[in-house]
């Protein structure tokens, strides 16, 4: 019994050993025992016996697929799309098409309706980023056009427009240097104007007088 003992000791050792992954490759041997019993050794039985097949022990880990590592993908090298401009509508176009065709508006004021009216359309052409808060200003300078301000909410909406589309703010430089300079020349030529004096006619001429003199 102590070596049956013993030789179930040692075929633990090796199926540990083999589990382990470790390089030995002792064989293991099934004896048959005088008394009919049956035990295992590592070397060949001194009697009835017969080499036990070996098998390779597999790791019980399963492998997961790796998957390969994120790629760092650069971020977009092209603009950041601009939100779409907002618009005044149809009916408001028509609003203010009728309010500049008003004889109540001076030729300044008409000219300044004309101009919304043609920056509206070219809003709704995709020109420029405008918000509905820009468009709030422009109403009202529209709305100041009759009053006494129209000149100070004037300059306003033009800045807006000037930095909502920097095309028409270009525009809007070139007509006011236009103006400016046309009210420069207007003022020089107001200085050069020269007052002639009234013309006196002269006096009838009598017979054996003196040079002609005017008359007072």
């Amino acid at each position: 019994m102590r070596q049956a003992h013993r030789g179930w000791a040692r075929l633990a050792i090796l199926f540990l050993m083999v589990g382990l992954g470790t390089a030995a490759q002792a064989e293991v041997w099934k004896c048959k025992q005088r008394d009919g019993g049956v035990s295992f050794s590592d070397v060949p039985c001194p009697g009835a016996g017969e080499p036990v097949e070996q098998r390779r022990l597999q790791s019980n880990v399963a492998d997961a697929p790796r998957l390969p590592p994120p790629e760092n993908k650069p971020a977009a090298s092209g603009p950041a799309q601009a939100p779409a401009n907002d618009c005044p509508g149809d009916l408001e176009l028509r609003n203010m098409e009728t309010r500049a065709n008003s004889t109540s508006l001076g030729d300044r004021e008409r000219a300044f309706m004309q101009d919304e009216i043609r920056r509206v359309r070219q809003c709704r052409k995709g020109q420029g980023r405008y918000t509905a808060e820009d468009w709030a200003l422009s109403r009202r300078a529209q709305e100041a056009q009759s009053s006494s301000n129209a000149e100070k909410e004037r300059l306003r909406a033009e800045g807006m427009h000037s930095a909502a589309d920097p095309m028409e703010g270009d525009r809007i430089v070139r007509q006011r240097e236009s103006e400016a300079l046309a009210a420069r020349n207007l003022a020089r030529m107001e200085r050069r104007r020269v007052v002639q004096p009234p013309i006196v006619p002269p006096c009838p001429a009598k017979p054996g007088s003196g040079p002609v003199a005017p008359c007072r």
